[in-house]
């Protein structure tokens, strides 16, 4: 592995080699010196690999002003090699895909996306607050190039597309996988699922259709009664794609640049029109949206819950409410 990284490195200079590194205590997406920085053995990111596709903040176009006013779209992207993505975070890139190329297709998310290539890794020690097991999330047979499974001493690769082969054949060396090897991967990843410590006490199936007879539930209150809106559990989230669109113009007032910058429905202010009125002034309005959108919303429109169950909105949320799997299962038992 040692050597395939750094050959990446070396041989595809002109490429973002991007991989998972330690950061503290803490793991993060970021680009990659040598590969003695990668981290495979990780938990969780802080941040999900979704930011290269749709940054925190990003350019949309830059215009003129004066007697001929213009504007010239932005889209900017460089070939992006991601290696070490979980299979969550994979599942919910798929969701940002049918985003991003129904209905009104983005042509900076797809310009993005095309350019890169996801070498994902399998999550043998998942984090105290995921619960993957229960959304069918913890594995995944599509959406990346290639799919590494560390079995100890070495790790089974498995290819899920022309251009994971073709980057494997180049600049890997690899043999055929033994039954014996195959096997070790399939116990690693059945040990995996033992190891989570948050479950649901229903089926992903089962999802949109108690959040279709709870609206009324004192849940919703009782469970957002100590949010502090800070939008850390959305800002976190590998399935939340909201943003804000804003116009910066120079002092000069003869050009500038519009941008958009991620937004989150749990912020007061997301929800509030130009008008003055805010369709979801309040936490119980906020924290109930989040989670039909988690749960129903997205399920309805594209075929897939909006959450994949990583834990990271409920390690970062300092009230140690935002956990859907909390909420549902106290829907369920209500």
């Amino acid at each position: 592995m040692i050597n395939f990284v750094d050959t990446l490195i070396e041989k595809k200079a002109a490429e973002e080699i991007v991989g998972v590194k330690a950061s503290d205590s803490k793991y993060i997406f970021g680009k990659l010196a040598n590969a003695g920085e990668l981290c495979l053995n990780y938990d969780v990111t802080l941040l999900p690999p979704k930011k290269y596709f749709l940054p925190q903040r990003e350019t949309v176009f830059k215009f003129k002003l004066g007697d001929k006013p213009s504007l010239e779209p932005v889209a900017e992207a460089k070939s992006t090699i991601l290696i070490g993505v979980h299979p969550y975070d994979i599942k919910a890139i798929e969701l940002c895909d049918a985003v991003f190329t129904t209905i009104n297709p983005d042509p900076n998310y797809l310009l993005k996306r095309d350019k890169a290539t996801i070498i994902g890794t399998d999550c043998l020690s998942p984090n105290p607050k995921a619960f993957c097991a229960s959304l069918d999330t913890a594995t995944t047979e599509s959406g990346f190039d290639l799919m590494l499974t560390d079995i100890g001493d070495s790790y089974v690769v498995a290819i899920g597309t022309a251009k994971g082969d073709k980057l494997l054949k180049k600049y890997a060396k690899t043999r055929e996988a033994t039954q014996s090897e195959l096997a070790g991967r399939d116990g690693q990843r059945k040990k995996a699922l033992g190891e989570y410590k948050v479950s649901l006490n229903m089926s992903p199936e089962e999802i949109p259709g108690l959040l279709e007879v709870s609206w009324g539930s004192p849940v919703f209150k009782e469970k957002s009664e100590p949010c502090l809106s800070c939008g850390s559990c959305v800002m976190v989230c590998p399935t939340c794609v909201c943003f804000d669109v804003q116009d910066d113009v120079a002092f000069t007032l003869d050009k500038g640049e519009r941008y958009r910058q991620w937004d989150g429905c749990m912020l007061v202010d997301f929800a509030k029109v130009a008008t003055g009125e805010n369709f979801r002034d309040d936490k119980e309005k906020r924290f109930r949206h989040r989670m039909y959108r988690k749960g129903k919303y997205l399920q309805e429109r594209y075929g897939k819950l909006g959450c994949v169950g990583c834990g990271r909105c409920a390690l970062a949320c300092l009230a140690q409410i935002a956990s859907p799997a909390e909420t549902f299962n106290l829907l369920k038992a209500s």
